[in-house]
C-alpha cells in the first residue's frame, strides 16, 4: 500500500477497544482460576480481550505426566467452553492459553474466540528452558485471524517474542494485532516488544502474569507489567508488576496499515531481500 491509498483509507477509520487481564493464576486450581477472571472481567467491555499464557493451570509444571494430566481437548475442554461462553455473551474476541491435549502430543496453546463461537488455536512456536521437557514441537506455519471487524490479527505465545522472525512474518501477513499471552520471567520483554511493534508498525498486546510460584525445586517469578504497544512504539497501557487488573484502550487498527516512516521510505518496501 502507497502512501496516497494509505491516507485514502483512513477515512475508512476502524477504531476498536482492546485491552488485557493481567492476574495471579493458582496452579492447578482450574475452576478458581476460571472464577476469579470471570469476576475480573465482569465489567469489562471491548472489542478484543487477551489473557496470559497458561491463565487456568499456572506455569511451573514439574513432569510432562502433570502436564497431560491438565491437557484439555479441542473444542470441548473447559477453557475452550469458558472462553466461548465469554465472548459470546460479551460479544467479543477474546484470548487465552491452555494445555492443548492432542492424541498423544500435550501443546503450550492459546485459543482467539470469536463473538460467533468460532475458533482458532495457536501453538507455541519456541519453547523455553524446561518447557523443552515437558511440550511437543508445533510446527503449523504462521496464520493471522480476520476478527468480525475486518481487522487482521496474529498469535504467539510468551517466549516467541525473542524471535523477530515470528512478528516479522505475521505483519508480512498482514496483521495489525499481535496478541501475545505471556508468562514472562525475564526482565527485558516489555521492553523489546517496543522494537517489535516499531520495527513491524502493528499494535502489540502483551497479556502477563503476576505472583511467584514455588512447585518443588522449581521456581519462577512473573513480571507483570501487561501492555499495549502502537506501531509508533508508544506505551498506549502499562499494567504494574503485581497488580491484578483489566486495562482497556481504543486503537485506530487502521495506523498498522501504514509501512511508511516518511515519504520515501516504506519499512517493507525496503527490505534488501538480495542480501538477508
Amino acid at each position: 500500500m502507497n502512501a496516497p491509498t494509505y491516507l485514502k483509507r483512513m477515512k475508512y477509520c476502524r477504531n476498536m477497544k482492546v485491552g488485557f487481564l493481567q492476574f495471579n493464576p493458582a496452579f492447578g486450581k482450574v475452576d478458581e482460576n476460571l472464577k476469579k477472571v470471570k469476576a475480573l472481567i465482569n465489567t469489562t467491555t471491548c472489542d478484543l480481550l487477551v489473557l496470559p499464557e497458561l491463565f487456568t493451570t499456572g506455569y511451573t509444571f514439574k513432569t510432562k505426566t502433570e502436564v497431560i494430566k491438565f491437557g484439555e481437548s479441542v473444542p470441548n475442554g473447559k477453557t475452550a467452553k469458558f472462553l466461548k461462553r465469554i465472548s459470546t455473551e460479551k460479544k467479543m474476541s477474546i484470548v487465552g492459553g491452555f494445555v492443548e491435549r492432542d492424541g498423544k502430543k500435550v501443546y503450550n496453546s492459546s485459543f482467539l474466540f470469536l463473538e460467533n463461537g468460532r475458533h482458532y488455536v495457536y501453538r507455541k512456536k519456541h519453547l523455553y528452558r524446561y518447557e523443552k521437557r515437558l511440550f511437543d514441537t508445533a510446527y503449523e506455519p504462521y496464520r493471522v485471524f480476520l476478527l468480525n471487524n475486518d481487522v487482521k490479527v496474529g498469535l504467539i505465545i510468551c517466549f516467541d517474542w525473542l524471535f523477530p522472525e515470528a512478528i516479522r512474518r505475521l505483519a508480512l501477513l498482514g496483521a495489525q494485532i499481535i496478541c501475545h499471552p505471556a508468562n514472562l520471567v525475564m526482565s527485558y520483554c516489555q521492553d523489546a516488544m517496543i522494537t517489535r511493534a516499531l520495527e513491524n508498525r502493528v499494535f502489540i498486546i502483551t497479556a502477563n502474569r503476576t505472583g511467584t510460584e514455588k512447585r518443588g525445586r522449581f521456581e519462577n517469578r512473573f513480571t507483570g507489567m501487561s501492555q499495549i504497544i502502537s506501531p509508533e512504539g508508544r506505551i498506549l497501557l502499562r499494567a504494574g508488576e503485581d497488580n491484578e487488573i483489566v486495562s482497556v484502550v481504543t486503537i485506530n487498527t487502521v495506523a498498522a496499515l501504514n509501512k511508511f516512516l516518511n515519504p520515501l521510505n516504506n519499512i517493507f518496501e525496503d527490505r534488501r531481500k538480495d542480501l538477508y
